[in-house]
């Protein structure tokens, strides 16, 4: 059965040799944050996935999760008792601000116990993940009442949150929600409408689930404009505090997935439920969105993770397996046959795993590292660009990551062969469970759109100008040094191909819509590309700092970073090609042709 531990020594090369946290000491919640606390989160997460979440894995993937004739879901056998002890233990609280009972560490020190969790069990971890969104999205569009009734509840995992969008008729364009709220005298409002595919929106884990939901006010502006955000809880919260009565919705059935079979995905009916406004009347897409991106990029952490356990096994399993001998000669003649690992094929497999898994790291912590930035710098200039970077970045974050975290897991599965294909070796739920993440939260094809049709130009392209700016400053910091010149010429000549790209599209995308839409697939690939040279340019840097160290982790660094520049990096070439071939080969045939 397969196996997940920590890598705990590459996540904590990342935030002490690369990020170096350590210089922010300075700032809030990083001062609260010295290296003996951060090892002893790392090293408690670590034991807390392997031991409490992976154990699990199996077990909710062949249960799954039940709908009961009176509405209520219960999920697969151990995970009420682990989302216990996680929201005992602190884990959902790691960085919630004090005043609601988090121990406001810095998001960059909570996000590789995230990554921990999602790796030891993906299904599982979506529950406090979505309940962290939410409770952000209150603590940001909420009243003061709201926070104080909802946050110290929410934040500590004692209540659950969820968010709920989808309907049967819309998905991806919310303007056409149906879901009304009716005014009440009490200030309170009537939820009606149904909700599909909400995930953790029925479960037996908390004692509270507080649903936000997207309604239409009787009334209001049709399409997106008209839309508002609204608290409508399990159960009515009490001014003490204390629970009242079962509000008026209930889950109507359960989606039977493809993967995730763990995580309760729902259909929601709201029958006249009683709901709380957020916000202002019919601005509650802009509350949402601070949800929706916490998801956005949790999802592409999901890619990541789930890349890295498959690779985990992958490994494991090539170390072990008899088959065949060397092309060059035998390598175990002692044996009736030579591991699998010695084959080049193989070694491709797992190379490419492994500069994924820890490109990938590093670029979700180095975000997560800006997330921190806007909320604590007292620089108002360093704010600015943390903003800048974290719009641009979220959704090269979810589409490049989840597109090439199950690449992995399916990787993970070929070189299992045969074996990986059936139940009991495990490595097939991995190829499951990841596929969603190219799904939900917006489909990578709306990541791309996004990208392309809002990030570029958002504020005249200062985001977009700016990340061209950090790009040429490494190159211009580093260009000097001899050993760097391999990874300072790939960042180089990545960023010379994702400006060509980006001028191409601010050129030919205006003029015509379908050039940016036939190309924002591609130009996102790029721009994953180009984000992974420069992580990896900065962590070979690290590496060769301490090239004098007998600890072989520092030359296995450089030696996975050249097969990024040498092996991965060279498909920008390609996805440039294809970004300026615009809509005409894509467009040219006809609706009935296909």
């Amino acid at each position: 059965m397969p196996r997940y531990q920590a890598p705990l020594r590459d996540m904590k090369f990342l935030l002490n040799e690369v990020l170096e946290i350590g210089s922010y000491s300075n700032l809030p919640r990083f001062a609260d944050a010295p290296s003996d606390v951060i090892e002893a989160v790392l090293d408690g997460g670590a034991a807390f996935a392997a031991e409490i979440l992976q154990p699990l894995n199996a077990i909710g993937d062949r249960q799954g999760c039940k709908l009961n004739p009176d509405g209520s879901v219960t999920t697969p056998k151990g995970f009420r008792e682990a989302y216990q002890q996680m929201s005992d233990d602190g884990w959902v609280a790691m960085s919630a601000d004090p005043k609601w009972g988090g121990q406001g560490l810095p998001r960059v020190v909570a996000m590789p116990v995230l990554e921990m969790c999602s790796s030891a069990n993906m299904a599982f971890s979506m529950y406090p993940g979505l309940t962290r969104g939410a409770a952000e999205a209150i603590e940001t569009g909420g009243s003061e009442e709201q926070k104080n009734i909802y946050l110290p509840n929410m934040m500590t995992g004692k209540w659950s949150g969820t968010m709920n969008l989808t309907e049967p008729q819309c998905g991806t364009d919310l303007g056409l929600i149906r879901t009304k709220a009716v005014p009440q005298p009490d200030g309170s409002y009537k939820i009606t409408g149904q909700k599909i595919w909400i995930s953790g929106g029925e479960q037996d884990l908390a004692e509270n689930i507080i649903q936000l939901v997207l309604a239409r006010i009787e009334g209001g502006p049709e399409g997106i404009k008209g839309i508002s955000l609204f608290i409508v809880p399990k159960f009515i919260v009490k001014p003490d505090g204390s629970l009242g009565a079962r509000n008026s919705f209930q889950c109507g059935g359960l989606e039977e997935k493809m993967g995730i079979h763990g995580n309760a995905t729902c259909v929601m009916n709201y029958e006249g439920a009683t709901g709380f406004l957020v916000g202002e009347a019919h601005k509650g897409m802009r509350t949402m969105f601070v949800m929706m991106n916490e998801a956005r990029l949790g999802v592409g952490m999901q890619g990541l993770a789930q890349a890295e356990v498959a690779f985990q096994n992958a490994a494991d399993f090539a170390r072990e397996r008899l088959q065949g001998r060397s092309i060059t000669g035998a390598k175990a003649p002692d044996k009736p046959a030579d591991p699998i690992i010695v084959h080049p094929d193989v070694r491709r497999m797992l190379m490419e795993m492994k500069a994924f898994t820890e490109g990938g790291r590093a670029f979700c912590y180095w975000t997560a590292l800006q997330g921190d930035l806007l909320h604590v710098s007292p620089d108002a200039h360093v704010r600015e660009k943390a903003d800048d970077r974290m719009a641009l970045l979220t959704p090269v974050i979810k589409g490049f990551l989840t597109d090439r975290g199950f690449k992995c897991a399916s990787d993970a599965l070929q070189l299992h062969g045969g074996t990986g294909y059936t139940l009991d070796q495990g490595v097939e739920q991995f190829v499951r469970d990841a596929r969603i993440a190219l799904i939900y939260e917006g489909t990578n094809g709306i990541q791309a759109l996004d990208l392309v049709g809002r990030k570029l130009a958002a504020n005249g392209g200062r985001a977009v100008f700016g990340f061209f700016s950090d790009l040429e400053e490494f190159v211009s910091e580093n260009e000097a040094n001899e050993k760097m010149k391999p990874y300072v010429e790939g960042v180089r000549t990545a960023t010379g191909q994702l400006k060509e790209a980006t001028m191409w599209l601010m050129q030919n995308g205006m003029s015509n819509f379908d050039n940016a839409g036939a190309s924002s697939h591609d130009y996102l690939q790029l721009f994953g590309l180009t984000a992974f040279a420069l992580m990896w340019a900065k962590m070979a840097k690290a590496a060769l700092a301490q090239e004098a160290s007998s600890d072989p982790f520092y030359a296995n660094k450089l030696v996975t970073a050249r097969y990024y520049f040498e092996r991965v990096l060279p498909d920008a070439t390609s996805h440039l090609a294809k970004v300026k071939t615009g809509a005409t080969p894509v467009m040219a045939l006809s609706a009935d042709a296909f």
